[in-house]
């Protein structure tokens, strides 16, 4: 039988990528209870292989006794697009199916910088904006009280 395919989500994260994987489920039931691949074969290995622009690296395979873990690629370069996939084996079973792929960007601190300021200046122009329309009704000048001549009523 193969094993496969996990269940993948990323977000990134300051120069990095944060990878959290949910084993496959398996098909086999003892004494009424669906058991874990954990269950059966106590320890999976896991394989990431990053794709980016410059083709696919496969990262170093690692083992995992959890049914959902985490964990982070680093030393990645800001603002560039990461495409992950993860492949699940076992001592005794070979087979396996990736992940589909999954894409994000790497965040840089100037990104998250930029946000903040966009945010910012949004609530100041709408303070502002608000100021002046509220300065202009105060004036008169927009939604005026004046009753309507009597021809219009």
């Amino acid at each position: 039988a193969c094993l496969g395919p996990p269940e993948v989500n990323i977000s990134s994260c300051l120069n990095c990528i944060s990878v959290t994987i949910k084993l496959p489920t398996s098909h086999f039931i003892k004494n009424e209870k669906l058991l874990s691949l954990i269950d059966i074969y106590k320890e999976l290995d896991y394989g990431i292989t990053l794709k980016t622009l410059d083709g696919e690296h496969k990262r170093p395979r690692v083992k995992t006794t959890e049914e959902i873990f985490n964990t982070v690629i680093e030393e990645l370069y800001p603002n560039r697009n990461y495409c992950v996939s993860v492949m699940v084996t076992a001592s005794l079973n070979q087979h396996s199916i990736p992940s589909d792929w999954k894409c994000v960007t790497a965040d840089s601190v100037a990104q998250q910088d930029y946000h903040t300021v966009a945010i910012a200046g949004a609530v100041c122009f709408s303070l502002v904006l608000a100021g002046a329309l509220k300065c202009m009704h105060a004036g008169g000048y927009i939604l005026q009280k004046k009753s309507l001549p009597h021809t219009l009523v």
